[in-house]
This record gives structure tokens, sequence and C-alpha cells, in this order.
């Protein structure tokens, strides 16, 4: 079967939210045009956030312990993309996602710990696209001037740079999200269409 396989991460609590919508066009893009896709909705899967104590204190060892979450890394590991969908919240991701991020972005599965202790070594080569669409209800200018957009340096900087060498990065964000008319919000899905259409 040809394409690519993405995996792509749904955190909004509400099935008919504008998340959800945006999740389900990007889906459906990316069928119409020949890739297989995994819709992971966090909220729907019930997925616990929540760091084990387990998990916790293996993390610095040889042997870490993802057996909780062994379901949801292969998810990852057999995906060369990732897009998450998620609103903004206090110029942050929603807590589940973080939580995700925490729990299976790991050392064995994204990244390795130098012999040092200190650097990190990607290890997830294998996604060669790392995709953020997010909503925020704040204007641009507050998300960029005054908070020094936040969640995309993040994403770009703190997560995908370190867990992925050479990976396509990009964010798509609809600002102002509270006063977008409908045809605002519209025109935001057609933007993420068409640029979902180029991968």
């Amino acid at each position: 079967m040809g394409g690519r396989h993405f995996l792509v991460v749904l955190a909004h609590p509400l099935p008919d939210s504008y998340a959800a919508a945006l999740a389900r066009s990007i889906v459906e893009t990316l069928e119409a045009h020949g890739h297989r896709v995994d819709l992971l909705d966090l909220y729907a899967e019930d997925f616990d956030p929540r760091l084990t104590a387990a998990e916790r204190a293996s993390y610095m060892t040889a042997d870490y312990d993802s057996s909780a979450v062994s379901s949801l890394i292969a998810r990852l590991q057999v995906a060369d993309g990732l897009i998450l969908v998620f609103p903004q919240w206090w110029f942050n991701l929603p807590a589940i996602l973080k939580g995700f991020i925490d729990r299976v972005f790991v050392p064995g599965v994204a990244f390795d710990h130098a012999a040092d202790g200190g650097r990190l070594i990607p290890r997830l080569d294998h996604v060669r696209t790392f995709w953020a669409v997010t909503t925020t209800g704040s204007p641009w200018w507050i998300v960029h001037f005054y908070m020094g957009n936040p969640v995309k340096r993040l994403l770009k900087r703190g997560v995908a740079t370190f867990c992925a060498r050479n990976v396509d990065f990009r964010m798509l964000c609809l600002h102002d999200m509270d006063r977008v008319s409908a045809g605002g919000r519209r025109r935001f899905i057609d933007t993420v269409r068409a640029a979902v259409t180029r991968l």
C-alpha cells in the first residue's frame, strides 16, 4: 500500500469541538491522498497523562519502564508523520497532551541519554514530519511579541529537535479564536487542508 503513515493526535474533551473538526479534516485529506492515518483521540481513548511511579523511578536508568503505554509507543513507532491537533490554554499545551509527550516521548523510544548523562540522542529518525495544528484565544501579537510564542518553541526546540533529526516541523495556528467569525474558522480549515495536501 502506497503513501505514508501518519499519527494524528487530538487533544480536546469535546467531540464536537473545532479542534475535532480540524482533526477530521486532516484525517480525510491525508486519506484522500493515499496516506494511512491513525487518529489518536486522547480523551476518547481515556489516556491517563500522569507519569507513573515506575516511569519516574526508571527515567534515568538503562531499563526505562514504558510498559504502561506500550500500545501508544507502538503507534508512534510505525508512523513517519506526526500531527498534533489541540487548543492552547494559558499559552500552553492541554494537560493531556503534555502527559502524552511526558509518557510516550521517553528514553529508549524518542531519545537516548548520552553516556555522560548530558545531551539527548534522537531516536525518532523515522518521523519525517512533525506538525502542530492549534488555536489560541489570544491575538497573534500577544502570542508572538508578549509571550514569545512558547508553544512553538516548546514543540520545535524542546521536543522535535531533541527527538528527531532533520524533521519537517511546522505549526499552523488560528489566533484570536474566540472572536473569529464562522467564515474565518472555515478559511483556517481550508488553509490546513491545503497545507496537508502537500504532504
